[in-house]
Formats: structure tokens, sequence, C-alpha cells
């Protein structure tokens, strides 16, 4: 006999957390730092930064988004734009945070940095700055991709941001329909906002291997309460779970609690740079791999309230019997200054200034140098070039490393070294990244750290399953 069991049977791992939103206290947490699946959450980290880039000036929502090919083949769901269509942003945030569209997702990424890979880079960088420590993002929409990971924390701390770091655009994420442009859009949560008294978003998310996630915000009289849940069953089941979350979350929320928003992160767009070289510190060719973080924009910041700014030097000057005030910032003199001095020109002759002689005006030509001094060459200066600094993998101590992994091809090793790289970035920072040719394949190894370092780096691997062994000195 063959049993047939359906999809939504199949469970994904399940998360869970509850938080008052108003204080960041958590009242509930099931599994809630296991790098889990997003699906469609991550779609929060896509309308954030939009937000954010807005806010900066970056972009407007009245800009016309060009569609690439790369956005119009997305799979479902999707708004079904066509590569070389125009359309406004707004249309493609509302596609987003109302349908959770994969199209419009990628087309809002590639309008704001010009690539989904470089849109994710900044992904990545926002997300370290909002405190979510356990994520990683690989694309704009949420389609599973291998190294594309959030928790449940993080993506509540996320809910939490959006609500509070951009109330002017959290209506979104309540609106059952919304005008995209090229057609009316439904919220795909709009049973849980329908029959959930204060329910007014945020997000829901939905693949086979993430099963059903959902972030969901409600708010009754003060209080207000964010619970999320990854790896539901069906839609059904997850609304319920959610229901049944936000339930607990209301009850063990005090009535009444201060406000405390989390802080909003500095807006900056930085792009990371890789430079590639060798390093025969160990005597064998290897390549070297170096990551970089260049500043592209820097907001002017504001003048403080009540702050005036300094008032600009007058320069008086005579010469016969004109008068000439100049200030750095306008050269056509004040009023009052032009009737003060010309009110000292006009003293009586009588007095014992206007009687005494003038003397001759003193010359202010600098003296002559000497012949005999000896003048060293100056070359004009130029702006220093950037350089890239790579540290000698021996110097203080630093002979120990870390292999992670044997690869077929030299290729699949940089990535591995790369991704390793960005994902445990607080003990890898610095070293060296290899790559050895071997008879067995290619070697991905970490080079230049301390025996402690590279303990502590296998250790931390080792705790999220990646293959890792020291290298020794003689290794």
């Amino acid at each position: 006999m063959i049993l047939v069991v359906p999809l939504s049977a199949i469970a994904a791992p399940y998360a869970a957390y509850v938080m008052d939103a108003r204080t960041g206290e958590v009242l509930h947490s099931r599994n809630a730092d296991t790098r889990l699946h997003p699906a469609s959450l991550t779609k929060m980290m896509t309308l954030y930064i939009a937000f954010q880039a807005v806010e900066a000036g970056e972009i407007s929502m009245d800009t016309m988004v060009r569609i690439s090919k790369h956005a119009a083949s997305e799979p479902p769901s999707k708004l079904g734009l066509k590569a070389g269509q125009k359309i406004k942003l707004r249309y493609l945030v509302r596609a987003a945070a109302v349908k959770s569209a994969n199209d419009a997702a990628t087309a809002i990424g590639e309008a704001i940095e010009g690539s989904e890979a470089a849109f994710a880079r900044r992904m990545n960088r926002t997300a370290k700055a909002l405190g979510m420590t356990r994520t990683t993002f690989k694309n704009a929409h949420g389609l599973t991709e291998s190294g594309h990971m959030s928790t449940a924390r993080d993506m509540s701390i996320l809910g939490r941001h959006v609500l509070y770091d951009y109330p002017q655009y959290y209506n979104l994420f309540s609106r059952k329909t919304a005008d995209a442009g090229v057609r009316t859009v439904s919220h795909t949560n709009s049973r849980l906002l329908a029959s959930y008294r204060g329910a007014d978003g945020i997000k829901t998310g939905y693949t086979r291997a993430a099963g059903f996630n959902l972030v969901a915000s409600a708010q009754r009289g003060n209080e207000r309460v964010i619970a999320t849940v990854f790896g539901g069953r069906s839609t059904a089941s997850r609304n319920a779970k959610v229901a049944e979350l936000l339930d607990l979350g209301f009850r063990r929320a005090p009535s009444r609690a201060p406000l405390r928003k989390p802080k909003k992160p500095s807006v900056g767009k930085s792009e990371p740079i890789i430079v590639a070289g060798r390093s025969t510190s160990d005597g064998k060719a290897g390549k070297t791999i170096r990551i970089m973080t260049a500043v592209k924009k820097s907001l002017r910041p504001q003048a403080r309230p009540g702050a005036a700014p300094a008032p600009a030097p007058v320069v008086v000057a005579m010469k016969g019997d004109i008068l000439e005030a100049l200030t750095e910032a306008n050269a056509t003199p004040k009023p009052a200054v032009q009737a003060a001095l010309a009110a000292a020109l006009e003293t009586p002759a009588n007095t014992a200034a206007a009687q005494t002689p003038a003397a001759p005006a003193r010359s202010l030509k600098p003296a002559a140098r000497p012949k005999d001094v000896v003048l060293a060459s100056v070359a004009p200066q130029r702006r220093p070039e950037p350089e890239v600094v790579t540290r000698v993998s021996t110097s203080g101590g630093r002979h120990w490393g870390i292999n992670v992994g044997s690869y077929p091809s030299r290729y699949k090793a940089e990535r591995v070294l790369l991704t390793t790289a960005l994902n445990e970035m607080s003990t890898l920072d610095g070293t060296l990244r290899k790559v050895v040719k071997r008879r067995s394949g290619f070697d991905a190894n970490f080079m230049g750290m301390s025996r402690e370092t590279a303990d502590l780096a296998c250790r931390r691997l080792a705790a999220r399953k990646v293959t890792c062994f020291m290298i020794g000195p003689a290794s």
C-alpha cells in the first residue's frame, strides 16, 4: 500500500517568539535562535531598506523603476511585471508589502543598489546594525537559497524596527487591498487581520523548506505584542498558533509599560570591496581574499536647534575717501556698517587726531630673502593612494590556522571561504584566506591566527555544523 502524505503535513522546524513591542521584553520563546528559512519574511528587510533609502534621499516613491529580465523572471507569488516595463517605486512597495510579490521585491533591490547581490550585502549590513545577529540574506524576496537564514528572534526584532522606525509606512501591512499600479492586489494574511482583534500586520512567508511563517503585531489599548512563528503546517494552523501566542502575550504583558523605542541605525551606504592577492607565508602558493568597506554616501548632519552660525568677520579698508566694508559671505557693505564708518570719518577736523600730521604709510613688503639661504625642494603634495595592507601571518605568534574542508575546484573552495568569513566575522576578521591545491582537491584554509583564536573559531564553526580542524605552525 502506498501512503500519500500531503505537503502541508511535512512540518518544517518549528520556532516561536513573543515580545512586548513597547519594551522589547521577551514574553515567550521556543527555538527562537535556531537558524531557519525565513521565506517571504525577508521582504520586511527589503521594505525597511526602501523606506530608509527614501528617507535619505537616495530614491523617491515616485521614481520610475525599469524592470530587469532577472526581476521579471522571478517565480510566483508575483505582480506579473514585464522586462523593460517602467513602474513607480511606490507600486512596487505596495506589491511587496501586501501581495508579497517576488518580482517587485527584486526590482526594489535593483533600483536601490543596482543589483540584487549588492542589495543583499546592504541587507546584511542593515541586519547587523539592527542587532539581528544570526541572520544572513542572499536575496531580496526570500525564496529558498543556500545560506539564506534567519531566526524567530531576529525577525521579531526586524518587525519591531519596521513598526517604530517608519510608522508613516506601517499602515501598508494592514491594508487588505492596495493599488499596485498595474492592478489591485489583496493581502496575503487578510484572514488573521479580519479575525483577530487589534491585528494590524506584519508579514507572512511560505516555502516548502520554511513551512508557513508569520510575524504578526496587534494592539489592544496601551498594549502592543509581536508574535513570530516559523514552520507552521498550514495557513489555518499557523494563524491559530499566532492567535494563541498573541493571547499569551497580552496576558503576560503589563497593562502599563514605558515605551522604549529601539535605536534607529544611522543611514550610510557602503559597498564591500574584495581585493585578491597572493600569499606565500608558509611557502605554498594560495589565494588571499581581503574584504574592505568604502563609504559611498554620508549624510550632512543637521544644525543643532536654536544654534545660529557665527557672524562673518568684517574687514574695513580705507583708500583715500573710499570705504569698503567687506564680509566673507557678501561683498556689499551692510547699512549699519556703512553708517558707523561714515560717522567715524566725519569727525571734526579740530580734534587732536585730525591735527596730527599723518605719518607716512609703513611698507608691509617683506624683506628680501638672503642670497645665501639654501632652499629644499618641496614636491607638490599629492593625495595619498589607497593601499591594502596584508598582515603577515607569522607575526606576533599568529602561526596557526583552520581548515574548513577540501573541495573539487578552486572556485568552490574560494566561495566557501568567503561565505564562512561573512558568517563568522568576529573570529575570522583579518585572517588570510588561502586555497591550497593538493592531490585530493583544494583545501580551504584560514591562516594567520593564534592558537586560541583558531580553537575558538573551530568550536564556533562546529556548533554550526561546519567541518573544521586546526592547522599547526608545521602543517
